[in-house]
């Protein structure tokens, strides 16, 4: 009787959650004004989010040094203004060059390129490896085409997001500073709702997710740092054209879990191929030794077994991630998932291990 009971309970609160969701979808318009909210701050939430685990250990260590902690977070942002002067006067002039050289010499690079894989497919030596019919130079020079009208729409889409940029560059700092500010005040806030015989295991909670928000952003700065270095030095010595500016790109990109990776190989492989094929196979040596170093070698050392997550979880993780949020959900999903495993462990072995694992 009593699993019976238990059974319709859980049948109950199904239904009840899905009339709950039917309701809100019937009424969404009132939420709208929240979405809105919510997509305005939600970039510059996630970058003082990000820079607040990178900056809060160096904010700690000099109020252990006996600095105020507002003076601290007021001396870093000053270091940190002095090091955007610095790179706007030695990095960005450099980087500039790079781009517009690159946006202005795009129709001749594209012409180049097709004069290459004209050359590659009536090679004697690999034309014997492809398919008389596969008209490789065709299906390759429309794939360019589109590729060239989806590059020249996300430029002019850069435009409109440049003209919002100012929220971001207004709102960040003040969340940035009020987080390092209050330091570790917001899992205490939040703890502070779980009814008191939960509280201890709410903070043991709310711990766990700080360590691995920390660590995981600070490993992933480490780690893709250490592959652009890896890269930059490689792309130095093979000579390829815009070096840096494909670096940048190529770190950039590396956020993104699982298919960043791909993305930055891209442009890198094909402005190696456009300047000669023996540049775009060095290219591709370097990229596949960087990123074996990367996963191998210094992922196991920063990260160890925290990230321990299947190649195929990740993959689906990803998917759902761009299908629900766009590129704000591939970046956020992973996060997301580690914060559910770790409450969903806690949930578990509190309400549910004992009954289910000695039944």
């Amino acid at each position: 009787m009593a699993r019976h009971n238990r059974f319709f309970r859980w049948c109950f609160t199904i239904i009840l959650v899905l009339i709950i969701i039917y309701l809100g979808s019937r009424v969404s318009f009132i939420f709208k004004p929240v979405l809105s909210l919510f997509s305005m701050i939600i970039v510059p939430l996630m970058l003082a989010g990000f820079f607040y685990y990178l900056l809060r250990p160096l904010v700690n260590v000099m109020e252990r040094h006996k600095v105020n902690r507002t003076v601290a977070i007021l001396l870093i942002y000053l270091i940190f203004a002095i090091m955007m002067v610095g790179f706007s006067i030695l990095v960005w002039p450099s980087l500039r060059t790079q781009l517009n050289n690159l946006v202005e010499n795009a129709p001749a690079l594209f012409t180049t390129l097709s004069e290459q894989v004209a050359e590659v497919e009536h090679n004697g030596f690999l034309s014997s490896f492809l398919p008389q019919d596969s008209n490789l130079l065709s299906k390759l020079t429309e794939y360019l085409n589109k590729g060239f009208t989806v590059f020249t729409e996300y430029l002019t889409g850069l435009f409109s997001f440049f003209s919002n940029f100012a929220i971001v560059l207004i709102t960040f700092p003040i969340l940035l500073f009020y987080m390092l500010k209050e330091g570790g005040k917001f899992g205490e806030q939040i703890v502070s709702f779980i009814p008191k015989r939960f509280r201890i295991h709410g903070k043991e909670v709310m711990d766990d997710i700080d360590h691995m928000l920390s660590s995981f952003i600070v490993g992933r700065v480490i780690v893709n740092v250490a592959l652009g270095v890896l890269m930059y030095v490689g792309f130095l010595i093979i000579d390829l054209p815009y070096a840096m500016l494909l670096t940048v790109v190529a770190v950039i990109l590396n956020f993104i879990p699982f298919i960043g990776s791909f993305l930055s190989s891209i442009p890198i492989v094909i402005i190696g191929f456009i300047e000669a094929p023996s540049i775009a196979i060095w290219s591709i040596v370097i990229i596949t030794v960087a990123q074996q170093i990367q996963d191998n070698l210094i992922s196991p050392y920063v990260f160890g077994k925290q990230l321990d997550i299947h190649p195929m979880t990740t993959i689906i993780l990803v998917l759902m991630g761009g299908d629900i949020a766009g590129i704000l959900g591939i970046l956020l999903i992973i996060p997301v998932y580690m914060i559910l495993k770790i409450v969903y462990s806690k949930v578990y072995e509190l309400f549910f291990k004992q009954k289910w694992e000695n039944a």
